[in-house]
């Protein structure tokens, strides 16, 4: 068959934005029966269709079999039904657009930022534009306009202006699928990443298993020489990554989850689903973590919530491990350095500012404690 100018010209708009001719040609019957009620009014409307030959463009009006095309109609047609084409050209190349980004849900893309409004990064994904809140921004970041950034795509949601496409860079979800570019174990299955918590800009930590007994989940994940998560550091900035072996053994997965500290025992409240760590002494900070980070991060990795105790079963909570850890550094005991804690003796100076005798009065501190702290100071 032929191919007419009119047809040619269809069937390159719709390669070109990805469009089925049919759904253009509908759009165009409609603007043109649209046309013909605006020139005819008033007239029995019901039974009127326009048809529009896909081949030589040519449109006619139809009351049943009946052909009412006024004169001059293509001409005036045209005029009124060039924006609803368009309109409708639009609409359709979004809804194809939505379609494609919504299969891409979960995935990684790339795009450079053209615009930021009020905190709202604005990218420009080849196609089509993304939208990343503040809320899915890494704390700490800074964007430019122009930078090719890899995000997550998030979501689709609906906006004020149709659909928006939702991109990430602050969800756990980002990691884990950087972690799938740079894996091959994980593509291949071997390997799965089963939880992932994040403190984004901060630390994350992630939990990973394998379905091999020969194939360590760590290992694969940090690579020869740390090759691997080296390069998930990069694209983070620098976020600190622990990665710990997963278990079904509730038990367990809490001490890994709480790594790089070292545990001593863990007893669970199922009731509760609270887990009570003991771990030694010299492991107490490290367990709990600047902030409580450590065991803040290690709690939503497992879905329970942690309390950290001391080898004598004492509890120790984040902000405790604050507080003493100037004093520890100083080369103070932990039994000490928690009594001054307990009295509000938190810092050097105000440790320093202490006579022998208001040290005497703090309960815990013995003579032996005194010694100690006078050492610690550098005094007599």
């Amino acid at each position: 068959m032929v191919q007419t100018e009119f047809s040619a010209a269809l069937r390159q708009v719709c390669s070109e934005r990805g469009l089925e001719p049919e759904t253009v040609l509908a759009a165009v019957e409609e603007a043109l029966l649209a046309a013909y009620r605006k020139d005819c009014p008033g007239e029995d409307l019901e039974e009127v269709e326009v048809e529009v030959n896909l081949e030589t463009g040519a449109a006619k009006v139809l009351r049943g079999e009946e052909d009412v095309t006024p004169s001059g109609f293509g001409r005036i047609a045209a005029q009124t039904a060039k924006q609803v084409i368009l309109q409708r050209i639009k609409e359709a190349e979004k809804e194809a657009l939505t379609e494609e980004y919504e299969q891409k849900v979960g995935g990684l893309t790339q795009g450079h930022i053209f615009r930021i409004e009020n905190g709202v990064v604005i990218l420009d994904l080849g196609k089509t534009q993304a939208i990343m809140p503040p809320q899915e921004q890494t704390p700490g970041e800074h964007y430019q306009l122009n930078q090719q950034i890899q995000v997550l795509i998030a979501e689709i949601r609906e906006g004020g202006r149709g659909p928006e496409i939702i991109v990430s860079r602050q969800s756990p979800e980002f990691v884990r699928e950087l972690f799938s570019l740079e894996v091959p174990e994980i593509d291949s299955g071997t390997v799965t990443i089963e939880k992932v918590a994040r403190e984004a800009g901060r630390r994350t930590k992630v939990a990973a298993s394998s379905s091999s007994e020969n194939v360590d989940p760590v290992g694969s994940l940090v690579g020869q020489k740390g090759i691997r998560v080296q390069t998930v550091i990069r694209e983070l900035g620098e976020e600190k990554i622990d990665i710990v072996e997963f278990s079904e053994d509730t038990t367990k997965f809490i001490a890994n989850a709480l790594s790089p500290a070292k545990v001593l025992k863990v007893s669970l409240d199922e009731e509760r689903k609270t887990a009570i760590v003991e771990v030694p002494e010299d492991q107490l900070s490290l367990a709990i973590g600047k902030e409580g980070q450590n065991v803040r991060l290690a709690a939503k990795l497992t879905g329970w919530r942690i309390d950290i105790r001391g080898p004598e079963g004492e509890k120790v909570s984040g902000a405790d491990a604050k507080k003493v850890s100037e004093l520890e550094k100083l080369g103070i005991g932990k039994r000490a350095a928690n009594a001054l804690s307990k009295a509000g003796i938190t810092t050097k100076e105000k440790l320093a500012a202490l006579s022998t005798e208001e040290l005497t009065e703090i309960p815990g501190i013995g003579p032996k404690a005194i010694e100690s702290i006078k050492e610690a100071l550098g005094k007599e």
